[in-house]
């Protein structure tokens, strides 16, 4: 099972779709390693910087609805995983992109959109990390002076997928 937790990066925009999280010209990669440099490297949102200091502390992403929309391609999950974001948070995914995390052994977490505000909220304390309790379904959000806990559901299958470290690793165990 991958390692979930850390600094969380804030993605404060609803739709980021697959060719900002990985632009289509790299998807002949085979490797994931030659994704690393080029994830969210067409991204466009106030504020970020592709080459932020995000890119060598997050291990969390928030965002809003719909994230992964566009075309069903596992090099966004892919693009993430190898930049050791294995949990992405957001109100609803677009189907695939979710699958696509869970068969990667990735947590793609739904919450509604006000406890997604509330969040989005914290991120004035400063740098914000984010715990994942995968036995009682919990974040922790925490920062200087103070944390935060949010109850979060999986189903059965997703999880056993994510425990089991994706689909590839599920299956060699069962079958």
């Amino acid at each position: 099972m991958k390692t979930f937790g850390g600094p969380v990066l804030f993605l404060d925009r609803s739709d980021i779709n697959t060719d900002e999280i990985i632009p289509a010209k790299y998807l002949t990669e085979m490797d994931k390693e030659a994704l690393k440099p080029h994830l969210l490297e067409d991204l466009k949102l106030d504020g970020f910087e592709v080459n932020g200091s995000w890119r060598e502390s997050a291990r969390v992403v928030l965002t809003r609805a719909n994230f992964g929309c566009g075309s069903s391609r596992e090099h966004a999950p892919w693009a993430l995983e190898v930049n050791a974001i294995t949990c992405v948070i957001a109100e609803s995914y677009a189907r695939i992109f979710r699958q696509n995390m869970f068969n990667g052994g990735m947590l793609a977490i739904e919450l509604d959109k006000v406890t997604i505000d509330e969040i989005f909220a914290l991120k004035s304390n400063g740098t914000i990390t984010c715990s994942v309790d995968l036995d009682a379904k919990s974040l922790t959000f925490a920062w200087n002076h103070g944390s935060k806990s949010f109850p979060f559901t999986l189903a059965e299958f997703d999880e056993a997928l994510v425990r089991a470290g994706g689909w590839v690793e599920f299956a060699d165990a069962k079958y």
